[in-house]
């Protein structure tokens, strides 16, 4: 036989047996501890999210999946660090809607986010809660509205900083009623919150799971979430959509790899992930977020991530926002 004819055999006996190899290596995977990045601080409902989804992947895949905080540059950091990871399954990012909205703050950045990771599933959508101190004259929405119309640039909308989610979703709401509110800024929505409830701002378009007792509490007055649907943990306050035809912003977090990890890798975690949004436990733990689970398939993420940085590039141009 030929040398040139025993390299074709050889070439054609490994390109068959590398389904099989690869499925084997999906298999055996976690093989040792995973690292899961979270690009911010502790606390809050991408953290909150990492830690309950990391625990179920634990205990089902029989490996630590283990949290990292990287914040820092409103998630680029981290995000960047995930990415930059090799793709073999050990490094993970939990991926929120500042993903959809930094490529259109920060044209600069060192990765295409699209480009640059694999989908593996979306876990919960988190509304923003719509909440205004109970100075404010207004006990709904469109009171609200006629009021800051009434006080043009003298209503202070506070947010967790230049280019968050509750910023860009305020000034969304602000381009969707034609009303004029002075953006306050803030190092994260913890702050923002404290001087909501002492009066130094007005409104703010929080994560519901940070405002959520001080609502409940009477110290904050909730006007509406920003979902499509009502959120089962404020059953009786509204969606801006009854008020504003649609509106909808949340707050969505999934779990991303890095582009090159195996198919059967991020299926294999899809699965669980999906057991994991279903299993009635976990699902109420997200319950207490104000979140509604969020199953699907890798594809599905995948399209929900490039329609969100879609609609937020819009709202951010329009409304000519910007950071620094």
């Amino acid at each position: 036989m030929s040398l040139h004819r025993r390299r074709l055999l050889q070439l054609a006996a490994g390109a068959a047996a590398l389904p099989a190899s690869r499925a084997a290596f999906a298999q055996a995977y976690p093989a040792r501890p995973v690292r899961v990045v979270v690009p911010v601080a502790a606390g809050g409902a991408n953290d909150v999210t990492a830690r309950l989804i990391g625990q179920w992947l634990s205990e089902r895949l029989g490996q630590q999946f283990v949290i990292e905080n990287r914040p820092g540059a409103g998630t680029n950091v981290g995000t960047e660090a995930a990415i930059r990871a090799p793709g073999d399954g050990y490094t993970l990012l939990i991926a929120g809607s500042n993903a959809a909205i930094n490529p259109h703050l920060f044209p600069n950045l060192g990765f295409n986010f699209i480009r640059d990771t694999a989908p593996i599933g979306s876990i919960v959508r988190v509304p923003q809660l719509m909440q205004v101190h109970p100075s404010v004259p207004a006990n709904s929405v469109p009171e609200f509205i006629a009021y800051a119309k009434a006080n043009p640039g003298k209503i202070a909308m506070g947010s967790g900083g230049n280019g968050s989610p509750a910023h860009v979703i305020g000034e969304y709401f602000k381009l969707m009623t034609g009303t004029d509110l002075t953006h306050v800024p803030y190092r994260g929505a913890a702050p923002a919150v404290t001087d909501l409830l002492g009066g130094q701002i007005q409104v703010a378009f929080t994560e519901m799971a940070t405002s959520l007792g001080h609502v409940k509490a009477g110290k904050l007055r909730a006007l509406a979430v920003t979902t499509a649907a009502r959120s089962e943990a404020l059953p009786d306050v509204p969606t801006l959509a009854e008020f504003i035809p649609g509106f909808e912003a949340s707050q969505w977090i999934g779990l991303v790899a890095p582009k090159d990890t195996p198919v059967g890798i991020i299926e294999k975690l899809n699965a669980e992930i999906n057991a994991g949004v279903r299993d009635a436990t976990l699902k109420a733990r997200f319950a207490e977020l104000g979140g509604a689970v969020l199953p699907g398939s890798p594809e599905d993420f995948g399209k929900l991530i490039a329609a969100e940085t879609e609609k937020w590039g819009k709202v951010i141009r329009d409304a000519n926002i910007k950071v620094g």
